[in-house]
């Protein structure tokens, strides 16, 4: 099969960069890799990973905690769990 399509795009320098030498250590190029992405959204008749939009609640707490609210400091995990539990 002749490559023939061309896609463009625009995305942020640095993410460019990570994820290029990502692929790099992968051994695979950004050519094969959105190739990869696409066959697979080809075989999941989507994008194959779950994007959602979060809940009151999850917004709720990303707002929370990035202001310092409603932290909660452990001393170890079995703490945190503890804590959890409670």
């Amino acid at each position: 099969m002749i490559k023939s399509a061309m896609i463009r795009a625009r995305i942020e320098p640095e993410l460019k960069e990570n994820v290029e030498s990502i692929l790099n250590e992968l051994g695979i190029s950004t050519t094969e890799a959105i190739t990869l992405f696409y066959n697979q959204i080809r075989l999941n008749k989507g994008i194959p990973f779950e994007i959602k939009i979060p809940n009151a609640t999850t917004v709720k707490t990303f707002n929370d905690t990035d202001s310092g609210k409603n932290i909660v400091k452990a001393k170890d995990a079995d703490d945190m769990f503890d804590r959890l539990g409670a």
